[in-house]
């Protein structure tokens, strides 16, 4: 019970940083967007506001997913399917928390 307890307060501390990571990234977002429209924005700090915008729709749409009826159905064969066109539908910060040392057993 304690290795679990152990493992169980890591990935939550893990997952904690991870979303103070993407708060951070998302205001490095909104400031690229501002400075965009006031036509002051460099070429790599646009280039990260887009794919920063790319991480929030992928969270959107994970999200969406899951509350579908038949999720637990349509999940997996939309996961194969887009595994088959290369498609990357899990956002970077959930990829951080998969760590074979991290999963819970």
């Amino acid at each position: 019970m304690k290795i679990f307890t152990k493992r169980f307060n890591r990935t939550l501390s893990k997952l904690q940083e991870s979303f103070l990571i993407e708060n951070r990234e998302n205001k490095r977002m909104l400031d690229a967007y501002i400075k965009y429209a006031e036509g002051s924005v460099s070429e790599e700090e646009l280039d990260a506001a887009n794919f920063q915008l790319q991480q929030i729709f992928k969270n959107l749409g994970l999200g969406i997913l899951l509350i579908l009826p038949f999720s637990p159905v349509t999940l997996p064969f939309i996961f194969s399917k887009a595994k088959e066109l290369n498609i990357d539908l899990i956002p970077n910060w959930y990829k951080s928390l998969s760590n074979d040392d991290d999963r819970l057993e």
